[in-house]
């Protein structure tokens, strides 16, 4: 591409996603990881879901009670990991880890075949991957923008996680009867392999073409020192970082009630049907995330302030979950998953990571794990084992569990606000003592 065809593209990006020239590199790279890394996962995702058809809500709510304890050890032994290690080999680290389990799956399941004790472990450490990895992929990029970079381009970084969504679950919706699942897991592992190499090269972009050095010390050099559970210790000392965590409680016992009347509602269909059935709903997503995403989440933050991009979801469920109970039928519920989770894939989540670029390295490092991963699989198990006592305990319906999660997102909505307010009061503070 010559210098006029680039200055052209640049200003077109430029209008489209305010996004800078010497920007150009480094987001696009950052596209490109995040979107191989979703698409490994999506090839996952609806393997797993469709296993969890096969069990009682009780069953599924026991295992998101492990789930917690297994994210919670997975957590501690990242936090020893990058007090000893290098901070530039960390994300390299990370992801080989996850490739070789996923591989191991591959292996383990052509000796055994089908069986339920590998089937549950497989369903536990996808969850276990499918927050991790992705905690870990924004910290790196919270470490690698600056704080007014990441306002205009975290959410044009979240389109790539939004492509990836689409091309990662076509996979399992088209090929899964041909291929079969075991396939699928050696596919996701050579995907993880790919980002590897994009990490160290957007390490090199931090330093030249963002020259974004002072936003954290230098990462090719120094390891993160301190103790493995400082994560814990600051999370549970810090009240900003214990909003974040309210905040994704509440999300995540909204997502558990909506998950697990959509896994009652296809048991009556085969794991194949199932797996193609979720694929499409993913495809459906995440094809309305994008265009969201690409065009709208950064103009949301800017135009209309953080309160507003954290509350506009929590409200729209709320209503969302109103119509549901007294409409309780499965196009209403797959509905309002689609508006839950393209809501929170193309405004909620990119706003929420906006947060964490007013946190020091230390908390990025190493208690952002402990939000990201901890908190949700803890809000899991929490809410899992809320729902299976409202439904196989006491009996209530789809209609009475909806009411229910309607206050939820209410109260969501109203943490979504403080939160706002709280981040946009220290942007204000920090531009004062920049004046000053």
């Amino acid at each position: 591409m010559d210098s006029q065809n680039q200055g052209i593209f640049a200003k077109a990006l430029q209008k489209l996603a305010v996004i800078e020239q010497n920007e150009i590199k480094a987001t696009f790279a950052s596209m490109l990881f995040v979107f191989i890394l979703m698409a490994s996962y999506y090839i996952l995702r609806p393997v797993r879901d469709a296993m969890a058809s096969d069990w009682s809500d009780t069953e599924v709510a026991f295992l998101w009670n492990i789930n917690f304890l297994v994210s919670a050890g997975i957590v501690a032994l990242y936090g020893f990991i990058i007090s000893r290690v290098q901070l530039k080999r960390v994300v390299p680290i990370v992801y080989a880890m996850f490739a070789a389990t996923f591989v191991a799956f591959y292996i383990v399941a052509g000796m055994v075949g089908e069986g339920v004790l590998v089937d549950k472990a497989f369903y536990l450490w996808v969850s276990v991957f499918a927050l991790f990895n992705v905690s870990v992929f924004w910290t790196f990029m919270a470490d690698t923008f600056n704080k007014e970079q990441a306002k205009r381009l975290f959410a044009v970084i979240a389109t790539g996680a939004s492509a990836g969504a689409l091309v990662g679950p076509a996979i399992p919706a088209l090929f899964a009867g041909v291929l079969g699942t075991d396939t699928l897991m050696l596919i996701a592992s050579v995907g993880l392999l790919l980002v590897i190499p994009l990490a160290i090269y957007i390490y090199h972009l931090k330093a030249t073409e963002l020259g974004n050095t002072d936003v954290s010390a230098d990462l090719s050099a120094q390891k993160m020192g301190g103790k493995w559970w400082a994560g814990f210790s600051t999370f549970a000392t810090n009240p900003f970082l214990m909003g974040i965590g309210a905040f994704i409680l509440l999300y995540v016992f909204i997502g558990s009630f909506v998950y697990f009347e959509q896994k009652n509602l296809l048991e009556i269909y085969s794991r194949e049907e199932r797996t193609q059935i979720l694929g499409s709903i993913d495809l459906i997503t995440n094809l309305l995330t994008f265009g969201m995403a690409f065009f709208l989440t950064g103009r949301i933050v800017t135009k209309l302030g953080m309160p507003f991009a954290l509350a506009l979801l929590p409200f729209a469920v709320c209503v969302g979950l109103i119509v549901l109970a007294f409409a309780p039928v499965l196009v209403v519920l797959l509905a309002l998953q689609v508006a839950r989770r393209s809501g929170n894939y193309a405004i909620t989540r990119p706003a929420r990571e906006m947060l964490f670029t007013h946190v020091t390295k230390e908390e990025r490092f190493k208690a952002k794990p402990v939000v990201d991963v901890v908190v949700y699989r803890g809000g899991d198990a929490l809410s899992g084992s809320l729902f299976a006592l409202l439904t196989d305990g006491i009996g209530l319906g789809l209609a009475a569990v909806a009411l229910v999660g309607a206050v939820i997102s209410a109260l969501w909505g109203w943490v979504g606000i403080k939160l706002g307010r709280n981040y946009e009061g220290k942007e204000t503070a920090e531009a004062e003592a920049d004046q000053g």
